[in-house]
């Protein structure tokens, strides 16, 4: 595994053209033109923080994952999307993108975007858009801000020369996954936060976050040839897990799209399912080959 020095005099390990990789929870990390971004940050070892218990810590290590160029937050107020560590390593980030109220409430490099907002990087190669989600049902009370549950935000990721990438946050709307799509185009890969996510004090115990079946459903909503499902692995409050939505995409017909990665493996273009270059391994530093 080859690296480089990076920002602050820290070793920054290696980045792909392109690859996706669930860490576990929401986290993600996503490599475009070898620009690094990670989503929702989770890097706690299990932990039970009284109304959500984390029962598996992080795939990797966070040392795996260097200084990224940019952290996404879809929202702040949950540690299942960012935990203690996880906002350690967002705080020491060159960029944080997140709602408004959550970059407010964040501070230091966190830059707060409204729904359909643009911010484009100071090379000019990436752009990432932030797009709407809803914590909760349709009919969910909403709090003084008009949000269900709180304020988050999805995130659409564009570069010349690299797949569109798609991440919902913890987003349980099927309309606002349709109203993506018709606004910004069908991306290439759709990251999708799903585990049908439940706490019981929460509108009646309802889903917070896709459900295996509606993750299979925005999936085609989306038309998006290739998908990576994250958040429904290592928390106590997840109700569907993996095996749940491969189930759910098999019996859509979709299984095809579905990145079958272990968690902190690379999903890559020259993985099988992606392209017709068939399987080459990765020098992965988050351990493992490609796998798609």
């Amino acid at each position: 595994m080859s690296t480089c020095d990076g920002p602050r005099g820290s070793v920054t390990p290696a980045r792909l053209p392109f690859g996706v990789a669930v860490l576990g929870g929401p986290t993600t990390v996503l490599d475009v033109l070898g620009r690094r971004l990670v989503c929702d940050p989770t890097f706690d070892p299990p932990t039970d923080y009284g109304y959500l218990r984390k029962t598996v810590g992080p795939a990797v290590p966070v040392a795996a994952v260097g200084v990224p160029d940019v952290v996404l937050v879809s929202h702040d107020l949950h540690p299942d999307n960012l935990d203690h560590a996880g906002r350690s390593f967002a705080s020491a980030s060159p960029v944080v993108l997140a709602p408004r109220s959550a970059a407010g409430r964040l501070g230091g490099p966190a830059l707060g975007l409204d729904a359909w907002s643009t911010w484009t990087g100071p090379d000019g190669v990436l752009s990432v858009t932030a797009v709407p989600a809803r914590h909760g049902p349709a009919d969910g009370e909403v709090d003084e801000d008009g949000f269900v549950n709180c304020e988050v935000a999805g995130f659409v990721v564009t570069a010349d020369g690299a797949p569109t990438v798609y991440v919902s946050g913890d987003n349980a709307s099927l309309e606002i996954v349709r109203d993506v799509r018709d606004r910004l185009g069908a991306p290439d890969v759709a990251v999708l936060f799903a585990g049908g996510a439940s706490v019981p004090s929460k509108f009646r115990g309802r889903p917070l976050s896709l459900t295996a079946d509606r993750a299979a459903a925005a999936a085609e909503i989306l038309g998006s040839a290739h998908v990576v499902v994250a958040h429904q692995q290592g928390w106590g409050h997840f109700r569907d897990d993996a095996a749940a939505t491969r189930r759910a995409f098999d019996d859509a017909g979709i299984a095809a799209r579905l990145c079958l990665a272990e968690l902190g493996h690379w999903c890559t273009p020259t993985a099988p399912r992606f392209d017709s270059a068939g399987p080459e391994p990765v020098d992965s530093p988050l351990g493992g080959s490609a796998t798609w």
